[in-house]
C-alpha cells in the first residue's frame, strides 16, 4: 500500500492557498483528508496531547487513513526522561491502535545525535520500550549509514527512514534502504543555504521542488513499494503549503508507474 501525505496540517499560511479562507480549524483535518491517505502528525513532537484530542483525529479522517506519529522530544531530543515518557507517548496512540490507524511511529533523531556505543545503546532502549508498535527511525546525522547499522534495523524490523535534504557535509544522502515492512521517505527540500543559517524555522523548509529533482525518486519508490507491505511518503516543505505541491506531483508521477 501507498501513503502519501504531508509533515503536519495546521498551518496558518495555508490559509488561502490551500485551506479556503472561509473553512474552521476545527474543519481543517476532514478537509485534508479528503484528498490524502496519511499524515505525519508532528505536534506530538512538542507536547503529549490528551487522548481526546486523538479521538477527535479518528473521528475526522476516513476508513484507509493511516498516522505516522513523531515521537516526542524528549524520546529523541532530550533523551532525559526516560522510560515513563514512553509509557505517557503509548498511552495517548490508543485511539489509532484501536481505530486501525497507527501506520507507524516516527523518531527523528538532531544532527547532533552521532553515532556512538552510548546512542547505539539508547537506540536499543528505544526500541524496547516502543514495544510492537511498528518504529521507523531518521537520522540526521550520516555517521549512522552504513551497512552495519542498516543490518542492526533489519534484526530489529526498525524502518529505515529515507530522505531528500540539502546535500550538505554529513547529512544524509538521498540513499533508498527499506528495513523493515515499511519503507519511508520525506521530502524536507534542498534549501542548503537555510538549512543551518535561518531567523525562523520554517525558512529551513521553504523550498520548491523541480520536476526532475521529483523524478530521481521515482525508480527508487518504484523499487522500494516492491519490498515493503507500506510505502510512506511525505512532503516536508511545509511553507504556504508547498508540500501540498511536493506530494500531489510526486503522486501525480507514481500514476503514470506500473507499481
Amino acid at each position: 500500500m501507498l501513503y502519501c501525505g504531508t509533515s503536519g496540517f495546521s498551518y496558518d499560511d495555508w490559509v488561502g492557498i490551500y485551506y479556503p479562507r472561509v473553512l474552521p480549524r476545527k474543519n481543517w483535518l476532514s478537509y485534508y483528508a479528503q484528498e490524502f491517505n496519511a499524515l505525519e502528525l508532528n505536534s506530538t513532537y512538542y507536547a503529549l496531547p490528551d487522548v481526546s484530542m486523538m479521538e477527535s483525529l479518528v473521528r475526522k479522517t476516513g476508513g484507509g487513513f493511516l498516522f505516522s506519529v513523531k515521537a516526542n522530544q524528549e524520546m529523541t531530543h532530550k533523551r532525559q526522561a526516560g522510560r515513563e515518557v514512553f509509557k505517557a507517548f503509548i498511552q495517548i496512540l490508543q485511539p489509532l491502535i484501536h481505530a486501525n490507524k497507527l501506520g507507524c511511529i516516527l523518531a527523528q533523531f538532531p544532527y547532533s545525535f552521532n553515532r556512538s556505543a552510548a546512542n547505539l545503546k539508547y537506540l536499543q532502549c528505544f526500541y524496547e520500550w516502543i514495544g510492537e508498535l511498528p518504529l521507523v527511525v531518521e537520522f540526521r546525522n550520516s555517521a549512522w549509514l552504513n551497512q552495519e547499522m542498516l543490518s542492526w534495523m533489519r534484526e530489529r524490523k526498525i524502518g529505515f527512514c529515507c530522505v531528500d535534504e540539502p546535500q550538505l557535509p554529513q547529512l544524509l544522502p538521498p540513499v533508498a534502504e527499506v528495513t523493515s515492512d515499511i519503507s519511508y521517505i520525506r521530502f524536507h527540500g534542498r534549501n542548503a543555504a537555510k538549512w543551518w543559517q535561518h531567523d525562523e524555522a520554517w525558512e529551513r523548509y521553504d523550498y520548491t521542488y523541480k520536476e526532475e529533482e521529483l523524478w530521481e525518486w521515482l525508480p527508487k519508490i518504484a523499487t522500494m513499494s516492491k519490498t515493503a507491505r507500506n510505502t510512506f511518503i511525505f512532503a516536508n516543505n511545509h511553507w504556504r503549503s508547498q508540500a501540498v505541491d511536493t506530494i500531489r506531483r510526486v503522486r501525480s508521477m507514481l500514476d503514470q508507474l506500473v507499481l
